[in-house]
């Protein structure tokens, strides 16, 4: 008798789950041990991404305690609101379509764009001053952002997500209310998603700039150069300033122009 204990034992309930979530309803799906280890890395990196959010909502005394939404007014993340409204909306109407592949497949790209891109875009914000507009607005859009990722995640990888909400939160993540637009109403509402999307772009280039001078992540940006659409200039100043944090950028200089393009400078000095 073939027995799925061997998988469990070896890859973690979570990532078994993963692997047979993904299969389309319908269809047959065969054993995947690589989409297990997918599914294994992606329980980490929830583990790693929560723990690196609640440090940034903790105080002194360890504490967390964070505004509510009605803070979010940063554009940025206001953006990163309104593009999470809309994958709450897809994940909800594709499990009442029994299509919970797509549910996860729409939860986990946004997740790890939210990782790569957000996280390191506020971190910094996220740990200055509390009483400010601009951190409070950081600090409440982290423990949103995580609170929902969570819950749409739990259907999934149920014993990552209970652990981590126990971390921070009362009861069960998996009796917590189902996610639903209606709580990103207030930030998400006419916020511009090209903000983030600019931003992140922008920040991505500078990274790569980095990786192929063979230069840490903290090395300095003496210039960057950004010439695009008027509109995308527009969205990139409204995320200046966490971008120059995120990417160590000393100057930025932007020009419109029909075409994106990006120049980046290093400081040489480091």
């Amino acid at each position: 008798m073939v027995t799925p204990l061997p998988l469990l034992e070896q890859h973690g309930a979570d990532a078994v789950r993963y692997w047979a979530a993904n299969g389309r309803p319908g269809t047959d799906t065969a054993v995947d041990e690589g989409q297990m280890k997918v599914g294994r890395r992606l329980a980490i990196k929830v583990l790693n991404a929560s723990r690196f959010a609640l440090g940034r909502l903790a105080d002194e005394a360890g504490a967390i305690e964070v505004p509510g939404p009605e803070a979010i007014t940063v554009p940025l993340d206001r953006a990163m609101a309104a593009g999470l409204a809309g994958v709450v909306a897809e994940a909800t109407a594709a499990f009442e379509a029994y299509d919970y592949a797509r549910a996860i497949e729409r939860t986990e790209a946004f997740f790890w764009s939210f990782c790569d891109d957000y996280l390191e875009l506020v971190k910094t914000r996220a740990y200055a001053d509390p009483a400010q507009p601009g951190p409070a607005s950081a600090r409440a859009a982290l423990a949103l952002a995580l609170s929902t990722q969570l819950r749409l995640f739990a259907p999934f990888l149920p014993f990552v997500t209970e652990e981590v909400w126990s971390w921070w939160k009362t009861g069960s993540v998996h009796r917590a209310a189902w996610p639903t637009p209606t709580e990103l109403e207030g930030p998400a509402s006419g916020a511009d998603p090209r903000v983030l999307e600019v931003v992140a772009e922008v920040l991505g280039t500078v990274r790569r700039a980095k990786t192929t001078a063979k230069q840490s992540m903290r090395a300095g940006v003496a210039v960057l150069t950004v010439t695009d659409t008027a509109e995308r200039i527009d969205a990139l100043l409204h995320g200046v300033d966490d971008l120059k944090d995120a990417g160590g950028v000393a100057e930025l200089v932007t020009a419109v122009g029909s075409e994106g393009a990006i120049d980046v400078v290093l400081d040489t000095q480091d």
